[in-house]
């Protein structure tokens, strides 16, 4: 089983999987100087290839064939339904088995597709399918919180180039999450993000998109460059109570953020997250989307200190994405 381990100089918990090493990948390696995808095994997310992955959890169709999947991880990072035990060994080491849950989500069946390319149903079945299987997670007592990632492009740290997101239910609530909840609940007059979108749509230099129902942005201390941000306007701490209006919405605008990234920038690798308030807890969280394009490398300085360095101001980098959309 994989394990937990607590960094005790900064209180962040290091997840240690030797097994995912393992994973076949259908990326060449940079060295031999070929950028292109070495397939040698069949795409295990194709559709025919169905028996080189564990039995899916849930299956969307269409004219009697698939169009999304949910599967179980076969490498999985977090497994198993044990309570969240912490274990000492010792004055300095901790450590906990990393149990939970695993899932792949094979968004397309099209090998070469991509987010930018879901037309409006398929964009809006992607959140729905997002809401069902958290709404399972949150039912499950081992599970605290539940990640939603997609990393796209190998330097992303995707494996495999068929467009897929993985959906990780966590024993604990990630520091990231809890930092968030704890700027919540310090802002005083109004909701944090709902104070920002105002904020941001009066001064109108960092919007990417906006409508009724969701505002994309560059944050305005964007970490790197091209960061998004994606906020449904209809406000709930968790994503399973949003509204299948605001679920379409937002699904429509992620679609077309990545579509102008990918206008502006190319086909571009980037990690997409979702965060959402943890399962069991309240209060005045706002559930979003992060997008990070990773068109450049943390070096010694952002590591050692924290302190991102981003090359590109965020209104420039919204001027751009607005630029490219409006001329599709």
């Amino acid at each position: 089983m994989s394990q937990m381990r607590l960094n005790p100089l900064n209180g962040r918990w290091v997840t240690i999987v030797p097994d995912r090493a393992e994973r076949p990948s259908d990326f060449a390696s940079r060295d031999n100087g070929n950028d292109l995808p070495t397939l040698d095994r069949p795409c295990p997310f194709c559709p025919g290839n169905e028996e080189e992955t564990p039995p899916a959890v849930e299956t969307t169709e269409e004219d009697g064939n698939w169009s999304m999947r949910v599967i179980p991880n076969r490498y999985p990072a977090f497994d198993g339904d044990d309570a969240f035990t912490v274990h000492n060994l010792g004055p300095v080491h901790v450590k906990a088995d990393a149990s939970g849950i695993h899932e792949v989500f094979v968004y397309q069946p099209e090998h070469n597709g991509g987010l930018h390319l879901l037309d409006d149903e398929h964009a809006a079945e992607l959140m729905f399918i997002l809401k069902r299987r958290l709404a399972e997670h949150a039912a499950l007592p081992f599970v605290r919180y539940t990640q939603v990632i997609v990393n796209h492009g190998r330097e992303a740290g995707a494996s495999v180039e068929h467009p897929h997101g993985q959906i990780l239910g966590l024993p604990f609530v990630p520091s990231e999450v809890l930092d968030e909840e704890r700027a919540f609940a310090r802002f005083a007059g109004g909701s944090l993000l709902e104070t920002t979108v105002e904020a941001e749509l009066a001064a109108d230099h960092r919007i990417v998109i906006a409508n009724d129902e969701v505002v994309v942005m560059c944050p305005f201390a964007s970490g790197v460059p091209y960061e998004m941000l994606i906020v449904p306007r209809e406000q709930h701490a968790h994503l399973p109570d949003a509204s299948d209006e605001s679920l379409r919405a937002v699904g429509i605008a992620l679609r077309d953020a990545i579509g102008h990234l990918n206008k502006a920038l190319g086909d571009v690798a980037f990690n997409l997250g979702l965060h959402t308030a943890p399962h069991q807890h309240g209060g005045d969280y706002h559930w979003h989307l992060h997008i990070w394009p990773r068109v450049t490398t943390q070096a010694g300085f952002e590591r050692g200190t924290g302190v991102l360095i981003n090359i590109v101001a965020p209104e420039e980098a919204a001027a751009t994405l607005r630029f490219v959309g409006a001329s599709v």
